[in-house]
C-alpha cells in the first residue's frame, strides 16, 4: 500500500512539488538518487513527446511498485512541463498526468494525492451530455466517426440491394448519428423503399459521448425523420448490455429471426466502435444482470468476444460492418497499455491543433473525451477498465475463426470516403490494406473498417 506526505495540498496547479512543502530540490533528490533528474532550470529539456512518454513509463513503474517518493517527485516535474492549456504534446501528457494521479490515489491511503487528483481533475471540463444538435457538430468535426459512417453505408446499400424489409441492429456508440445519411441513400435509390426495422441497445450510459435524450424521444426522432424521406422505420430498443457479451439482444434476435425465417429481410449487424467494450480474455468472469458470475477459461476460443461473434454468425446476417480504432489496450501490464495509449491519442489532441482554436468548446468537449479514455486505460482494473481496444488484425482473425469471410469495400465506397476526408485537414488519409479500409492521420493508421459475410 502506498503511503504518500499527508500534509495539507496546496490547489494542483499551483503547486511547485508533490512533496512535502518544506523540502527543497536539493532534499528531495538526496533522498531519492535518480540519474538525470531535472532541475526547474532544466525542466524544458523534457518537453518533447519521447522525454514526457519515459517520465509516465517512470511514473507508472514507481505506483506499481509503492515507491511513493520516486513517483511524486516525477509527477512533480510532469505538473511542470505538461500544463492542461499547453501544445498537444503537453495536453497529451496532462490526461496521463491526471490519470495516474488517480490510480495512485485510488492504490491506498493516500489522502494527499487523492486530494490532489480531486484538484486536478477541476481543471478539465466533466464528460459533456450533449443535446442531439450538439452532437451531430461533434460527430461532424474529425473524420473519426464519419469515415466508419461513410464506409459501412456504402457496403449495407451495396449488400441489402433487392430486399423488402432492412433490419439494421445498431451497435454504435454514437446514437444512431449514422442512420440520417443511410435513410437518405435509401430513399434516393428506391421509388418505393423498404420498410426499416432499426434496433439498438441500451449499454453505453456512462461512455462518452453522452446524449442528454431519452432513446424513446431519440426514436421518435428518427422515424419523423424517415417518414419525411417516404421510408417507413420501425424503431426498437434491447435492454442489453456489452458485460455480458449482449447476451438479451442475441437472444432477441434470435426470435425474431425465428418469426421472420420466411420474409425477405436483410439483417445487417452495424458495429461502431462498440465490441472493444465486450470484455476479452484477460477477464475471468464476466457480471451479468442478474449480479450472477459467468465465469470462463482465459483461452482464444472461450472469450466472451469469440462467443458473441460466434453467436451472431448463427444469425445468418446478410452484413456484418465491423468499424474500430486500430490500437491495442488489452495488455495486464500498466506499462504496456500506457505506452499503447499514449502513442496511439497524440492522433486526437494533434488533429485538434490543425482547426480548433485554443478555449474553444468543441476542443474542450472532444479532449474531455479522450482523458475519460484515458483514465479508464490507466486509472482502473477489472470490469471498470472497458476501454479494451484491439487491432485490425485482431478483430479480422476472430471473424475468421467465427465463419465469416471478409468482403471488399466497392469503388464507391472509396470514392465517397475520399470526398469526405477532402471536407477536412490535409493530414487525413485513406489506405486500402486487403479488402479493409484504414483511415490514417499523418501516415499513421487511426482506424479501420471491414465488411463481412457468411464463409
Amino acid at each position: 500500500m502506498m503511503q504518500f506526505t499527508e500534509a495539507p495540498p496546496q490547489p494542483f496547479h499551483q503547486m511547485t512539488s508533490f512533496s512535502n512543502p518544506t523540502m527543497n530540490k536539493n532534499q528531495i533528490h538526496r533522498t531519492r538518487p535518480w540519474p538525470g533528474f531535472p532541475t526547474s532550470k532544466s525542466l524544458a529539456s523534457f518537453g518533447d513527446a519521447n522525454c514526457m512518454e519515459q517520465l509516465l513509463v517512470h511514473c507508472a513503474n514507481a505506483i506499481e511498485s509503492n515507491d511513493a517518493t520516486l513517483a511524486q517527485q516525477i509527477l512533480w516535474v510532469l505538473n511542470n512541463i505538461a500544463p492542461p492549456d499547453g501544445d498537444s504534446n503537453q495536453r497529451l501528457t496532462c490526461g496521463f498526468l491526471r490519470a495516474l494521479i488517480a490510480r495512485a490515489a485510488n492504490s491506498g491511503s493516500c489522502k494527499m494525492l487523492a486530494a490532489m487528483a480531486n484538484a486536478h481533475s477541476n481543471l478539465a471540463m466533466d464528460v459533456y451530455k450533449f443535446s442531439i444538435i450538439e452532437l451531430a457538430s461533434f460527430v461532424d468535426l474529425t473524420p473519426w466517426h464519419r469515415f466508419g459512417f461513410t464506409a459501412a453505408n456504402a457496403a449495407i446499400l451495396d449488400a441489402v440491394e433487392g430486399y423488402t424489409a432492412i433490419h439494421i441492429v445498431d451497435l454504435s456508440m454514437t446514437h444512431c448519428m449514422q442512420i440520417p445519411t443511410l435513410v437518405d441513400a435509401i430513399a434516393n435509390r428506391h421509388e418505393v423503399p423498404p420498410l426499416l426495422k432499426l434496433t439498438v441497445v441500451t449499454s453505453l450510459e456512462d461512455v462518452p459521448p453522452i446524449l442528454d435524450l431519452s432513446y424513446d424521444e431519440l426514436g421518435s426522432r428518427l422515424v419523423n425523420f424517415a417518414r419525411s424521406k417516404n421510408v417507413m422505420m420501425e424503431f426498437r430498443v434491447i435492454p442489453s448490455s456489452y458485460k455480458d457479451g449482449f447476451a438479451n439482444l442475441i437472444e432477441q434476435l434470435r426470435v425474431q429471426n425465428y418469426l421472420y425465417a420466411e420474409s425477405n429481410e436483410a439483417l445487417v449487424i452495424n458495429c461502431h466502435m462498440m465490441l472493444h467494450y465486450i470484455p476479452e480474455e484477460t477477464l475471468v468472469a464476466i457480471p451479468t444482470s442478474n449480479s450472477s458470475l459467468y465465469a470462463f477459461e482465459c483461452s482464444p476460443t472461450s472469450s466472451l468476444r469469440t462467443m458473441f461473434l460466434k453467436a451472431l454468425r448463427s444469425l445468418d446476417p446478410t452484413i456484418v460492418v465491423v468499424v474500430d480504432e486500430d490500437a491495442d489496450f488489452t495488455s495486464n501490464n500498466l506499462v504496456c497499455r500506457l505506452r499503447s495509449a499514449f502513442n496511439y491519442l497524440w492522433i486526437p489532441y494533434d488533429t485538434m491543433d490543425s482547426f480548433l482554436p485554443r478555449g474553444s468548446m468543441q476542443r474542450l468537449w472532444y479532449e474531455a473525451d479522450i482523458c475519460w479514455k484515458i483514465e479508464n486505460v490507466i486509472a482502473h482494473e477489472g470490469f471498470q477498465r472497458v476501454e479494451r481496444l484491439e487491432p485490425k488484425s485482431r478483430w479480422v482473425q476472430r471473424m475468421r475463426n467465427a465463419n465469416f469471410r471478409g468482403i471488399a469495400f466497392g469503388e464507391d465506397a472509396v470514392s465517397e470516403v475520399k470526398t469526405m476526408l477532402d471536407e477536412h485537414a490535409a493530414g487525413w488519409g485513406l489506405k486500402k490494406e486487403e479488402e479493409d479500409l484504414v483511415l490514417t492521420w499523418k501516415g499513421h493508421n487511426v482506424l479501420f473498417a471491414t465488411a463481412w459475410v457468411l464463409a
